[in-house]
């Protein structure tokens, strides 16, 4: 199923202003259960590399929605 250019855009905007802050949260949490202890922790670099890796697995699966949202409507008449 093919989106249209609009619905692009609506579902882009509802990903970065709602899925986001819940996947951030849901990326900590999920840091929190894994090192429960402070003391315990990672080293910096781990971590580091755990959350980066977080933040690209996210936009793997919406890669479509997000496709050409910063370039002109291809179906405007100009």
């Amino acid at each position: 199923m093919e989106l249209s250019y609009k619905a692009r855009r609506r579902w882009s905007l509802v990903v970065l202003v709602i899925g986001l802050p819940l996947y951030i949260v849901a990326a900590v949490t999920l840091m929190n259960v894994l090192f429960p202890d402070p003391l315990n922790k990672p080293p910096v670099l781990v971590e580091l590399l755990i959350y980066v890796a977080l933040g690209v697995v996210w936009a793997l699966p919406l890669r479509f929605v997000f496709k050409g949202v910063g370039q002109r409507d291809p179906d405007a008449g100009d």
